[in-house]
C-alpha cells in the first residue's frame, strides 16, 4: 500500500532519471483511452499499461449509450455534451461505427408524462434540448414499441450509440497506428509514485501518470476509494437477437422506471408521485434497483438491462428471477416475442452515493480519475478534457 501521507516517497531507481514518455495512463478502458487520446492529440508521447490482455471490464459490458440526457442540467450536462462532441471527433477520425440515435423516454401513465413535461420545461434553453412527442410520433420513430396505453414520450436528439464490444479495441488500434500511443497489455501495476510506475521488477518513467482503472484504485490507493464510502455495483444485462433482419427500434428506448434512476429528473415536482406509485405497484423492481434501457447496435443486436446490487463482494451467480423481472417490464413497452435472448452477463463499477466522479492527485504528477456511477461511457472524453485542463494535476 502507498502511504498517502508520505511527502517524499522513494523507489530504487537511478537518480538521473530520463523520461521515456510524457505521460503514462494506467488502464485501457474507456476512461484511460479517452485520456490517452487527448494527450496524444496534444503531441504527448503516451504509454498505456493494462493488467488484462484486453479491455474486459465496464467499458465492454455496457449499453454503448452516450447518454447526455441522463445528466442533471448544468455542469454535468455540459460535460456530457462536450464528451459527446469529442466522441464524435475520435469515432469519425478512427472510422469506428457509431450512430446518432437520440433517445425516447416512453410514458404509459399520466404521472410519467407529467414528469417528462416538467423536465422539458426546465431544459428548454439547452442546446439540443428534449421535446415532448405524441404517441403517434413516438411510434413513427420506433415502430416496434407498444402503442396501446402510450400517453406520449420525450425525444432527445443528443444521444449516440457505439458498440462497446468493438469500440475499445478499435480505438486502441487507432491510437497506436495514428498517434503512436504505446500499449502494454498483461501489465499489472504494483506501485505508483511521482514520475514512476512499477510493474513487478520493471519501472516505467514519465512526466505525468493518470490512473484510470475502475474499481482497482482500491488496490493501489484504498484511501481514495473505499475510505470515501464507495461501494461496488453489480448489474445484470442481456443481449438479444431480433427474429427479423429488418427489426429496428430507432432511438435508444426507456420507460417509467428510468425516471427514478437518473438524477436529471430529481427537480421535477411530479417525480414523487411516480416513485410512490412504483413503490406500491412494483416494489421488487425498486428493491433490486431495476430500470430499463434498450440499445441496438450496427449488427442489429439489442442490449437490454439492467439491475443494480451494491456491496463489496457478490455471489458469482446471476439471478434468473432478476433477468425475468427485467424482461417482464421490457415487454410492457417493447414486445419480447420479436427477439430471443442470446447472452447474459454481469457488469461491475464503483458507485458513490452522491459523487459522480473522482479526480485526485495523491502525489505530484499523479492523477487518479474514476467515474463513481454507471456513466463512464457518457462522461469519458468530457471528463478527460476536464482533467487535462484542471489544476488538480499540479
Amino acid at each position: 500500500m502507498i502511504d498517502l501521507n508520505s511527502s517524499s516517497p522513494s523507489l530504487s531507481i537511478s537518480p538521473s532519471r530520463q523520461f521515456l514518455f510524457d505521460a503514462i495512463v494506467v488502464g485501457a478502458g474507456i476512461i484511460g483511452l479517452a485520456h490517452a487520446a487527448l494527450l496524444a492529440r496534444q503531441g504527448k508521447r503516451v504509454l498505456v499499461l493494462e493488467r488484462e490482455q484486453r479491455a474486459i471490464g465496464a467499458s465492454v459490458r455496457n449499453f454503448g449509450m452516450i447518454w447526455p440526457i441522463g445528466q442533471p442540467l448544468g455542469p454535468m450536462r455540459d460535460m456530457a455534451m462536450r464528451s459527446r462532441d469529442l466522441w464524435k471527433e475520435i469515432l469519425d477520425e478512427s472510422g469506428t461505427w457509431y450512430e446518432a440515435k437520440g433517445s425516447l423516454h416512453l410514458a404509459y401513465a399520466d404521472d410519467e408524462l407529467e414528469v417528462l413535461r416538467e423536465f422539458v420545461d426546465l431544459a428548454q434553453e439547452e442546446p439540443e434540448g428534449p421535446a415532448i412527442v405524441s404517441p403517434e410520433e413516438a411510434s413513427r420513430m420506433s415502430p416496434p414499441i407498444r402503442q396501446e396505453g402510450l400517453r406520449g414520450a420525450m425525444y432527445s436528439p443528443s444521444e449516440l450509440c457505439v458498440d462497446p464490444r468493438l469500440t475499445a479495441s478499435s480505438l486502441t488500434r487507432h491510437l497506436s497506428e495514428r498517434w503512436d500511443v504505446t500499449f502494454r497489455f498483461g501489465m499489472s501495476v504494483t506501485d505508483i509514485r511521482s514520475g514512476i510506475v512499477k510493474v513487478g521488477s520493471e519501472v516505467f518513467e514519465a512526466d505525468e501518470v493518470f490512473v484510470c482503472v475502475g474499481p482497482t484504485p482500491g488496490d493501489l490507493f484504498p484511501e481514495l476509494l473505499w475510505d470515501r464510502g464507495v461501494k461496488l455495483c453489480k448489474l445484470q444485462m442481456m443481449r438479444a437477437r431480433p427474429k427479423s433482419p429488418n427489426y429496428r427500434i430507432g432511438p435508444h428506448l426507456c420507460a417509467g422506471l428510468t425516471l427514478l434512476h437518473y438524477n436529471n429528473f430529481e427537480p421535477c415536482p411530479s417525480l414523487s408521485w411516480v416513485r410512490d406509485r412504483f413503490a406500491s405497484e412494483l416494489p421488487e423492481y425498486l428493491e433490486n434497483h431495476i430500470h430499463l434501457l434498450v440499445s441496438q447496435h450496427g449488427d442489429g443486436a439489442l442490449t437490454i438491462g439492467d439491475s443494480h446490487e451494491y456491496g463489496r463482494s457478490f455471489a458469482p451467480f446471476s439471478d434468473d428471477r432478476i433477468d425475468q423481472l427485467i424482461l417482464d417490464y421490457l415487454d410492457t413497452f417493447l414486445p419480447c416475442e420479436e427477439f430471443e435472448i442470446v447472452q447474459r452477463w454481469q457488469g461491475f463499477y464503483p458507485k458513490h452515493p452522491t459523487e459522480s466522479f473522482l479526480v485526485e492527485s495523491p502525489f505530484p504528477g499523479v492523477t487518479v480519475v474514476n467515474v463513481l456511477s454507471g456513466i463512464g461511457m457518457t462522461l469519458s472524453f468530457g471528463l478527460a478534457d476536464h482533467v487535462l485542463k484542471s489544476e488538480v494535476r499540479a
